[in-house]
């Protein structure tokens, strides 16, 4: 199995194999660590105009056989990867909730104006630009634990990271505040683990399978299917995510799309059957082109300049 060299990369592929040595002990695993092109560029993410930073050499090592499979973040896999791949599984899926973490222990509403707020995202750099226009936002790179010193030592007031990330590092106590995913939409997919093999490898597929959790696949493909309709793409944030209720089984999906300068925003909150997830998907994205994300899209590529200028 392939899998990226970084520590939480590592805790997740733990968290599968624990899994499958459940299903069958008796299988032996190798694990290959495999360097992707995000690992090594040490841009902000946006700036890089590509898809599949983190996952295209790992998946190009399971299409030519070097590997059997791979684990991924689900939210790094483009909706339109290789169609001789498969997401074969989806495990139970960690929290998908964005969360602050602040050195000094501030929430967020407290956090002083000019406070200064470190993000890897756009997507969560706009919503706190909407919600606390007096904040100063400012790109950060390096892993988990490298941006949770930089809020510790003061080079930032706070940072925002995802909430399942650190609970798989051990690192949730550190948390300060946890944000609603109704009040701060999460990337599509965030929280889940991807694990992907070649579409032919049928047995593969089976044994893989075994340790899916049916509530996560349902809220994934709801998802992803609103991600492919919208075509969003790093250059244009889309948030989004679906919650599963039991009686009855419906999916309730909130997604929603926002201006470059944070002065608008289009949100929808929409449910639906969990026996067709992509249909709903698919509706809520057509209602947020319906009224108007196309033209929200069109101030994306100047704004990603600006914010190069911010490094």
């Amino acid at each position: 199995m392939g899998t990226r060299g970084s520590r939480l990369a590592l805790s997740q592929t733990q968290i599968i194999l624990k899994a499958l040595r459940k299903v069958n002990p008796s299988v032996d695993f190798e694990v290959v660590v495999i360097s992707t092109k995000g690992d090594l560029d040490k841009r902000p993410l946006f700036t890089m105009d590509e898809k599949g930073l983190f996952e295209k050499e790992i998946n190009s090592a399971v299409i030519s056989g070097e590997i059997d499979f791979a684990v991924h973040s689900l939210k790094d896999v483009p909706t339109d990867f290789s169609d001789k791949l498969t997401i074969a599984s989806i495990p139970k899926r960690g929290k998908p909730n964005d969360v602050l973490v602040s050195g000094k222990n501030i929430k967020f509403a407290e956090l002083p104006s000019a406070a200064l707020i470190g993000t890897s995202s756009l997507r969560r750099a706009i919503q706190v630009i909407r919600k606390r226009p007096d904040i100063n936002v400012k790109p950060i790179r390096g892993n988990i634990e490298t941006r949770i010193k930089k809020s510790i030592s003061g080079d930032y007031d706070a940072i925002i990271l995802a909430e399942a990330g650190l609970k798989r590092l051990g690192l949730e106590h550190l948390i300060t505040e946890k944000f609603s995913v109704q009040d701060f939409l999460p990337s599509p997919g965030q929280g889940a683990i991807a694990i992907i093999c070649r579409r032919q490898d049928r047995k593969l597929i089976k044994f893989l399978k075994s340790i899916e959790d049916q509530e996560s696949r349902i809220e994934i493909d709801a998802e992803r299917s609103l991600l492919m309709k919208i075509e969003g793409g790093c250059r244009f944030p889309v948030g989004a995510c679906s919650i599963t209720r039991h009686n009855p089984p419906t999916i309730i999906l909130h997604a929603g799309v926002f201006s470059a300068d944070g002065t608008k925003s289009i949100k929808v909150k929409e449910f639906g059957n969990t026996e067709a997830p992509s249909k709903l998907g698919i509706k809520a994205a057509n209602l947020l082109i319906k009224n108007g994300a196309a033209k929200l899209a069109e101030g994306w590529r100047d704004a990603v300049e600006d914010w190069n200028k911010k490094i």
